[in-house]
């Protein structure tokens, strides 16, 4: 991809954007990264922004931010890492440094209150479309091992409260370790 000063621009400003109209969490930003990353721009296709995810939940810090400075990364090294990085964080900083002076205000009333526990719902009904969806994904592919590693994870959290870091390593670990069978096995294309 060549990079020039309307890519930095077209990456910055999506990242802004996504980052500044997103409410609820890293995984509500990820449908709306594939839409504009995947299917607007063509950036990266379906199963690296998969890919993208994982490598974003499984690494310390913000999803979202992981993410985009892979998006960034991807589509131009470096300077479009720390730029998808600055876009990212830039809104949130700017929303918080704003809600501080206004505190008080917000702690008691009852509208601001009302507000936010009617956007948990929006937020829940956008991580599921994001989990039917990539699990869909998945699940097309009809590769045995990601689907029994993707059910697993599912069962192990669900059913048997098993810590969600532990799922997160023990699956990376399986993913790792399947991968580099089918390499050695010639079957390791994607």
């Amino acid at each position: 991809m060549k990079k020039s000063p309307g890519l930095f621009w077209t990456l910055f400003s999506s990242t802004f954007l996504l980052s500044a109209f997103t409410v609820g969490g890293g995984f509500v930003i990820v449908p709306l990264m594939r839409k504009k990353f995947v299917e607007e721009l063509g950036w990266i296709d379906q199963e690296e922004m998969l890919d993208l995810v994982a490598i974003s939940q499984s690494s310390p810090g913000p999803i979202a931010v992981n993410a985009a400075i892979l998006v960034g990364y991807r589509a131009a090294g470096l300077a479009g890492a720390f730029t998808a990085m600055v876009g990212t964080v830039l809104p949130p900083l700017l929303i918080i440094t704003v809600i501080s002076f206004f505190y008080m205000a917000f702690q008691q009333s009852r509208a601001v209150a009302a507000v936010l526990w009617a956007m948990r719902a929006g937020v829940g009904a956008v991580i599921l479309e994001v989990v039917i969806h990539m699990g869909w994904d998945i699940v097309k592919s009809k590769k045995v091992f990601p689907i029994a590693i993707m059910v697993g994870a599912f069962v192990a959290s669900t059913f048997f409260s098993v810590d969600t870091i532990l799922v997160i390593v023990v699956s990376g670990l399986l993913g790792m370790a399947i991968y580099t069978w089918e390499l050695r096995q010639g079957g390791g294309e994607r």
